[in-house]
């Protein structure tokens, strides 16, 4: 079995996405800290073809980007922005307290 996995995320399309489009997001900064897993994956994903459909003319480089974003794990992007946001909130709870 072949090992499919990039750089500890799902694939490339996963790995590439995150650090070419979210790395460094603050939730807090757009009130995503608030939805779950499953609404902060939608977001991501609408966000990212905006971003595609706002910077590119339509023709094959813009059909190659749309089909690529199809192969992103969009739900392992949200939780993994939720956990940062989770410990960054700990973090500075436990700051506060000391």
């Amino acid at each position: 079995m072949k090992d499919t996995t990039y750089n500890g995320w799902t694939n490339y399309a996963t790995w590439r996405v995150n650090l070419e489009m979210f790395d460094g997001i603050d939730l807090m900064d757009y009130g995503l800290e608030k939805l779950d897993a499953y609404e902060l994956s939608q977001c991501l994903k609408d966000n990212a073809r905006d971003i595609i459909e706002n910077t590119s003319t339509e023709g094959i480089t813009r059909d190659y980007a749309m089909a690529f974003l199809e192969d992103v794990n969009w739900r392992e992007l949200a939780e993994h922005y939720l956990c940062d946001y989770e410990n960054d909130e700990r973090d500075e709870d436990e700051t506060e307290d000391a």
